[in-house]
């Protein structure tokens, strides 16, 4: 019998939910959507450990976010949690997870996902994620692939193949983020999915593919396990993590390997991206405003405001706003400039103000 385990990758930065997002706190440890209680990595980690017991979800993260992880995982045994001394993209970083799941089960299956993403239909996503463990067991990499919703040019697409089994389709190619022509083209082809970075596989199987596709980053796995045998895994890591190259498992990994299956799947999936998104998933009130803040909206609508707690934002004859307030910084734009964010990180690095970053 297979072990499952989850691997849950909560390295990313987040620059574009500045300035609530910041490199001491990237958007996975926000609350985006919904009732704005619950953490992305929160929910991320709830929803895995529901479907196969929290002993077996690991987290991977910078070293500068244990203590977040910590008070927002509090009953998550420090074991699961793998500290990156530096971020090395995703693909030594499910090297790294799954090679500690192996040492824990020789026979482990994981399914790996990003710990940012919003999902909408929590049952669905769990018969998704079985579904891909499930085809996983058997030997190939599985991937989930999400049926478009629109000509969405923001994400990669998985382009299908021939039916192997109920639900399972081959990945005939991973496809680049692509024109508006291409992915409405896309859309009304009916052939391809987006592809949300949700991976399922075999320990074993991951780490073989590393070793044909990433020679050094298999290397480096076989020391970190004899690291480990001799209790100087973190030494190890220390010393040689940041000389890795820094690359995602679908360039380093994926795209290479021939043998990789797709499970199509519709479960209210958003990768919550920037403010904009974070309005569309979050409850709103008469008027269509949303956010977590006191406010006060008069002749106000479509409008999106966060702020610290115990201070009111009065809105009067706006429409469609992002309002963030910090404490230390202030974000006030059009909703539909809000991809425009990263202007802001750019102007304050280049004008010095890297404190606000």
């Amino acid at each position: 019998m297979t072990q499952r385990f989850a691997v849950v990758m909560a390295g990313g930065s987040g620059t574009r939910f500045w300035p609530a997002s910041r490199a001491a706190q990237p958007k996975q440890f926000l609350p985006l959507g919904g009732d704005g209680r619950e953490t992305l990595l929160q929910a991320s980690v709830r929803r895995m450990a529901a479907l196969l017991g929290e002993q077996q979800v690991l987290v991977v993260t910078s070293a500068h976010h244990a203590d977040l992880v910590r008070e927002q995982l509090p009953t998550l045994p420090a074991l699961n949690v793998l500290l990156e001394p530096i971020g090395r993209n995703t693909a030594p970083c499910l090297a790294w997870a799954a090679a500690h799941a192996r040492r824990r089960a020789a026979n482990a299956v994981i399914a790996a996902i990003p710990a940012d993403p919003h999902i909408g239909d929590e049952q669905a996503y769990g018969r998704a994620i079985e579904r891909a463990l499930s085809a996983a067991e058997a030997g190939p990499i599985a991937t989930i692939g999400i049926v478009p919703s629109r000509a969405e040019t923001g994400y990669g697409y998985l382009e299908l193949g021939p039916e192997l089994s109920p639900g399972v389709r081959r990945v005939a190619a991973f496809v680049e983020k692509p024109t508006r022509e291409r992915a409405e083209r896309f859309l009304k082809g009916g052939n391809h999915l987006w592809n949300c970075g949700m991976f399922c596989f075999r320990a074993d199987a991951l780490l073989r593919a590393v070793d044909r596709h990433l020679p050094g980053l298999g290397a480096f796995v076989r020391r970190a396990d004899a690291a480990a045998e001799r209790g100087a895994e973190a030494a190890l890591v220390a010393a040689e993590y940041a000389a890795l190259e820094k690359i995602s498992i679908d360039y380093g990994v994926m795209e290479k390997e021939s043998d990789i299956v797709v499970v199509p799947a519709s479960f209210g999936w958003d990768d919550v991206g920037s403010w904009a998104a974070a309005f569309e998933l979050a409850n709103k009130d008469a008027s269509g405003n949303a956010g977590d803040a006191e406010r006060l909206a008069l002749d106000a609508q479509g409008c999106y405001v966060r702020a610290p707690a115990g201070k009111l934002v009065a809105l009067l004859g706006v429409r469609d706003l992002v309002v963030v307030d910090t404490g230390d910084a202030l974000l006030v734009l059009p909703r539909d400039r809000a991809q425009s964010v990263g202007q802001v990180i750019e102007a304050l690095r280049s004008s010095g103000r890297d404190r606000y970053v």
